[in-house]
């Protein structure tokens, strides 16, 4: 059973930005071949706080679809890639924000909201 993933990389700031894309096609390679496969290149940025003598990074998140038994590697290998200085990988189930709201659950907040109004009013 497949699942969706987001890992977000943080590269050290030095790397070009060409062997940044080899080392992404060789970590996505060890997933199989993802067809959904999203890369962000979010670029060179700012840390919130020194990680070992870096100061800065080049940023880039990935969404993809995978089978479990492939995450075990795809993070090995990138524990052992000494230009990435942090990652996370985390189950991707939906955008950022509130979950979509229902029919039912739309009409409801409006009728709260319409309430608020009207007291509000008075």
């Amino acid at each position: 059973m497949t699942r969706k993933y987001e890992a977000v990389y943080v590269f050290d700031s030095t790397l070009e930005d060409g062997a940044i894309n080899d080392k992404l096609g060789r970590l996505h390679g060890l997933l199989g071949t993802p067809g959904d496969l999203e890369v962000n290149h979010w670029g060179r940025r700012q840390l919130a706080y020194p990680i070992g003598r870096s100061e800065s990074g080049y940023y880039a998140v990935a969404r993809f679809s995978a089978e479990a038994g492939a995450l075990p590697e795809y993070e090995r290998a990138i524990k052992l890639d000494d230009g990435i200085i942090r990652h996370l990988i985390t189950l991707y189930e939906n955008e950022l924000g509130a979950p979509p709201m229902s029919e039912e659950e739309l009409a409801a907040a409006n009728r709260r909201r319409e309430q608020d109004d009207d007291e509000d009013e008075e």
